[in-house]
């Protein structure tokens, strides 16, 4: 009796812990089926570790952008398109880790936890992708770069979506560079610099240290500085790209001037000027839906009033990611919320379509973005002139980031002020000198696009 007993007791264990196994492996294919059919093991989406199967890829416009036939990828026709949208369709063998292809592999693939990937074995094709970027202003963006690497993006600063995005250098995907992984021209190539780089800001900061002002010092728009073309700190010197001679804190932004902000920054210390950069998004962990964005830091020095003083004109080691700051502007042009820029428009279904707004990532507090906002205006009337961005009704900032031993970086962050025309942009153009120069004239070719073509 005692024998029968324990084998039953033994029979019970063994089909509950079957019962068990099979819940473990129904949980995890419910988690994990999407990962595991879209591995590179499935010979029905990848061969030779390239995707050969998979849904289109539209753009906004409906240009398609990849697709599948006959067990090939094709990709758009054109060699400056192909290489102007190369980093936000991504390759097929997943190098460039934040491009369509890969971060959206499972829903390419069609997988569904019902059939699996059983349609894209019958058609060839998964779920399709519909981007919001438009490729014909990628295409603009991109030729507006010539020679020079770096970034642009434009986005809705309403609803969050990422209607250009060119990182560069870039490469036809069709004739793939024999010499691309040595070649120093490619240096870089497979990193989307619009959402994972990180530069040294230059003059665009003093946006960031203008709002610390605005909130810290009660007289600032009273105020005047001194600028005899450098500031002594004390335990160093912080030189002035000009000599300015009396100005007042908007003057001081129209004319970038270097003496005035670095004492304005000495002046709200660095616990003050780093609460501020933190509200704002800096040293955090920023995504974009599923694509995680590099991290922008701001770590003023506690010790020296020079660093600090550089820090608050975006030298030192201040470093921002693109994406993040035009995430800025969008929160100073959206009355204080900026939402993170969003590359996806539909998976599949018309209804995603429909109101998509991303989450929002920057926050402002309202009155503040409202002077920042008549701050970055002047700037362009008085300063850069109205000419330069034609009917745009632009509001922006340049910025002029050093670099030791190189040229300097041309940064130009801005919008429009239009309401129909609701865009935000920036613009890095690597060891492009001035902002005033490349930068601007390519943020204006692009947004001179959108303003002639509209927006969808």
């Amino acid at each position: 009796m005692r024998v029968t007993s324990r084998r039953a007791a033994i029979i019970y264990v063994l089909i509950l812990a079957f019962i068990a196994g099979i819940g473990i492996f129904v949980g995890s294919l419910m988690i994990n089926g999407s990962e595991w059919a879209s591995h590179k093991a499935n010979r029905h989406i990848y061969s030779g570790g390239q995707i050969i199967n998979a849904g289109t890829i539209y753009d906004c416009n409906g240009v398609e952008l990849a697709k599948s036939s006959d067990n090939e990828r094709i990709f758009a026709e054109g060699a400056d398109l192909r290489r102007s949208v190369l980093h936000v369709v991504g390759d097929t063998a997943g190098y460039i880790s934040t491009g369509t292809h890969y971060l959206y592999r499972d829903v390419l693939s069609g997988y569904s936890r019902i059939e699996g990937i059983y349609n894209l074995k019958q058609s060839g094709t998964g779920t399709n992708i519909t981007l919001n970027i438009d490729s014909e202003a990628n295409k603009i963006a991109y030729k507006a770069m010539g020679e020079y690497n770096g970034a642009v993006a434009v986005y809705n600063y309403k609803t969050g979506k990422l209607l250009c995005s060119v990182s560069k250098p870039t490469y036809d995907i069709n004739n793939r560079p024999d010499d691309l992984l040595t070649n120093e021209k490619y240096e870089a190539v497979f990193l989307d610099k619009v959402i994972s780089g990180v530069y040294t800001p230059g003059s665009i900061m003093k946006i960031v240290t203008a709002a610390c002002a605005i909130e810290n010092i009660p007289d600032i728009y009273s105020r005047t500085f001194e600028c005899d073309g450098e500031y002594e700190t004390g335990d160093g010197v912080v030189v002035c790209n000009g000599v300015h001679g009396e100005v007042d804190f908007q003057k001081a932004m129209n004319e970038s001037c270097n003496c005035a902000f670095a004492e304005i920054s000495i002046e709200l210390g660095a616990a003050k000027l780093k609460a501020m950069a933190e509200s704002m998004g800096f040293n955090s962990q920023l995504y974009a839906k599923e694509i995680r964005l590099a991290k922008s830091t701001f770590s003023p020095d506690t010790k020296s009033k020079a660093e600090l003083g550089w820090a608050g004109i975006g030298q030192s080691t201040t470093l921002v990611n693109p994406s993040h700051f035009l995430a800025i502007m969008g929160a100073i042009a959206n009355g204080g919320t900026g939402y993170a820029p969003d590359r996806i428009r539909s998976t599949g279904t018309v209804s995603e379509m429909v109101g998509r707004t991303s989450e929002a990532i920057v926050k402002i507090n309202p009155e503040t973005a409202t002077k920042l906002r008549e701050l970055l205006r002047s700037n362009v009337e008085d300063k850069y002139g109205d000419w330069k961005f034609e009917n745009l009704e632009m509001c922006g900032k340049t910025g002029t980031a050093q670099i030791d031993g190189e040229k300097s970086h041309s940064w130009f962050v801005g919008y429009s002020q239009r309401e129909d025309l609701p865009l935000a942009v920036v613009c890095i153009a690597e060891n492009g000198g001035y902002g005033s120069g490349v930068a601007s004239k390519v943020s204006d070719k692009v947004m001179q696009y959108f303003l002639k073509n509209g927006i969808k």
